[in-house]
């Protein structure tokens, strides 16, 4: 799933603190503005995944926030199903039925079944 959300930066000793306001306990800082940039896109992906993963309700996004003086204003854009791909990698065992035929020929070939078989569901689900 897609999501944005606004955060709000601000001057945290030395560095850039992030919060975003919508997300209870959402909150990184960086070195930068970069870094911090990347580091809230992070924490709200991770923070949405946990979310989605304990089918809890995840929060709408604020419209519009008050900001203080020293405070910037930037949108979050975040992706789930990014997010998962590049970090849930656990190993689910499956069980499944195949001809004998096709069982012995593969053996025989010493033929990698689980790669085989990621190979064929990531073309057939059109991910790369």
């Amino acid at each position: 799933m897609k999501y944005v959300y606004p955060a709000i930066l601000f001057p945290d000793e030395g560095k850039i603190g992030v919060r975003v306001p919508d997300l209870p306990g959402c909150f990184t800082w960086g070195d930068d503005m970069a870094e911090a940039l990347i580091a809230v896109k992070d924490a709200v992906e991770m923070w949405i995944w946990d979310a989605e993963n304990k089918k809890e309700p995840i929060p709408a996004a604020s419209a519009a926030l008050e900001i203080g003086s020293k405070e910037i204003f930037s949108l979050i854009a975040a992706d789930t199903d990014e997010y998962r791909r590049a970090n849930d990698s656990r190993a689910v065992s499956k069980t499944l039925s195949l001809p004998a035929w096709l069982n012995r020929q593969a053996e025989k070939a010493n033929a990698p079944f689980s790669q085989i078989l990621q190979q064929g569901l990531k073309a057939y689900l059109g991910i790369e």
